[in-house]
């Protein structure tokens, strides 16, 4: 039987110094001892071997697990409950916001009002939606370059261009001859687009004083008896017009020493005590050129030049006075975008300017050219163009109206901004009324002529914008938001893929003309 003792290499001397059976150091168990069991329940705990204890380190101490925090319960006031639900409503969806982002936009605007316990002081009901406030954002990412582009239009010599002088002439022009030499409005330092409650529309059913009011029912008792008929089933109405006071020494002559009147619709012949004469109105209309450069309230104002206007009709004034008063209210009203009372100066102007009592006559044929452009009446526009002469062809004004209708006639928008950044007088006013949709056209042109895209700052000065951010801010109120991309050069416009949106605006803008008290 083979043995490891009978090994070759049992017999191999041991090395000096070195100890064992065999001459090799002995090496350690291949087992632990541990202490035998006495019991058969299990070991206590804290109970660990010592071998382990050489070799282990003792494991940590169990931490115990915390608490879970609760959050605690909201109850939503129901303001917040109907903005939630206001957000989510089909007909405040916009296309051009994502709902995911809206989502998350509404949950930061609630979280944050509640950290800041803001949620019962917050008015709800008319605080914008969060689509809204992210269009908002956008748009005003997109202005944030215009104070860029004011810095563009001043040159290293610290010069303002051209353009921007132009612009500051139209905005401080002073209108008039010489009896409102001292009248200087504010011209173009409001928003033409004003407020609602400032507008002041023509009333059709409004009818001047004739000359012919004394004689017999007027119209007014003859509607007024028209209406009664409807309540009465249709029998003859037993209101019997009273009387009108025959006239004795011709027309009437007002004795009111009052500066300021309210305007009232004449319903009878008029009293003279109610009525101012001519020295008296002068003095009413200084004071109401002082009270619009310094307050312009526009419903006052116009209430009072309405009282004017009827207590010289009343008393048949026709002279140069009278032609002041329509031309200041015009002038008003033209700026303030009521094209109503506009339209009502301007036909009694023509009347007056045929009778050559002074005025300008020039200026009011230009704004009638472009106010017929405006409403696109072009059998009206050849009439005015017709009964111009020769020498009123060559008139500034006249010239630079003639201008505009050429322009626009060849398409060559180019030309027509230049124009429009330069229009004399308070034209500018009225080329306001149809800038949009021009600018519309020129776009979806631009839009099909130059692809890919194009510099935001090409659209500025093609389209006659005053600044790259209202540029940008045209392009985003159409939902062109996506269509401005930050290159290396500049923002940029992608027309190339903006001709559907810009062409579809132009068609409706095109398809709607305010035309209010046509003249």
């Amino acid at each position: 039987m083979y043995s490891a003792m009978n090994a070759p290499w049992a017999n191999v001397p041991p090395p000096p110094g070195t100890t064992g059976q065999y001459g090799y150091p002995q090496n350690p168990p291949a087992y632990h001892p541990v202490q035998v069991r006495q019991t058969f329940n299990p070991p206590p705990l804290h109970y660990i071997p010592m071998v382990q204890q050489q070799q282990f380190p003792p494991p940590p101490p169990p931490q115990l697990a915390e608490a879970p925090v609760q959050r605690k319960k909201i109850d939503w006031p129901q303001p917040v409950r109907n903005y939630v639900q206001r957000s989510f409503e089909p007909q405040n969806l916009l296309d051009d916001v994502l709902r995911a982002d809206m989502e998350v936009k509404l949950k930061a605007t609630i979280t944050r009002a509640s950290d800041n316990n803001t949620l019962e002081t917050i008015d709800w009901d008319n605080l914008p939606l969060p689509q809204q406030m992210i269009r908002a954002e956008r748009a005003q990412a997109a202005i944030s370059w215009q104070q860029q582009s004011v810095d563009l239009h001043i040159g290293g010599n610290g010069q303002i261009n051209t353009r921007d002088v132009n612009l500051k002439k139209r905005k401080s022009q002073e209108i008039g001859g010489d009896e409102d030499s001292n009248f200087t409005s504010p011209w173009r330092t409001t928003n033409t687009r004003n407020a609602l409650e400032d507008r002041i529309t023509f009333d059709k059913r409004q009818q001047p004083f004739h000359e012919d009011a004394h004689k017999g029912t007027s119209k007014f008792q003859k509607n007024l008896e028209k209406r009664q008929k409807r309540f009465d089933g249709g029998y003859k109405s037993t209101y019997k017009p009273s009387p009108s006071p025959e006239p004795t020494s011709g027309p009437v002559v007002g004795t009111c020493q009052v500066l300021e009147k309210q305007y009232f619709r004449l319903t009878s012949a008029p009293n003279p005590s109610q009525v101012r004469p001519e020295p008296i109105l002068r003095k009413t209309l200084d004071l109401l050129k002082k009270k619009w450069k310094k307050e312009g309230n526009y419903g006052y104002i116009c209430d009072q030049f309405k009282s004017m206007r009827q207590d010289l009709t009343v008393q048949r004034i026709k002279n140069e006075f009278t032609v002041t008063v329509y031309e200041i209210h015009a002038r008003i009203a033209l700026e303030k975008g009521d094209l109503g009372e506009y339209n009502q100066c301007q036909t009694q102007l023509r009347a007056l300017y045929a009778q050559k009592l002074g005025g300008n006559p020039v200026e009011f044929k230009a704004y009638r050219i472009l106010y017929f452009i405006h409403t696109s009446n072009r059998t009206a526009l050849n009439d005015v163009l017709a009964d111009l002469t020769t020498a009123e062809k060559e008139e500034k004004a006249i010239k630079h109206a003639l201008d505009v209708r050429s322009a626009l006639a060849l398409g060559n928008y180019h030309r027509f901004f230049r124009l429009y950044l330069d229009t004399p007088n308070m034209g500018a006013y009225l080329m306001d009324m149809f800038v949009v949709r021009e600018r519309l056209a020129a776009l979806s042109n631009i839009c099909r002529a130059y692809k890919p895209d194009v510099k935001l700052r090409f659209i500025t000065e093609e389209l006659g914008f005053e600044s790259d951010g209202d540029a940008a801010q045209f392009i985003c109120d159409y939902k062109g938001q996506h269509l401005l991309e930050e290159k290396e050069d500049g923002l940029r416009f992608i027309s190339g893929k903006a001709g559907q949106i810009f062409e579809a605006a132009k068609k409706q803008a095109f398809g709607k003309i305010d035309i209010k008290g046509q003249i």
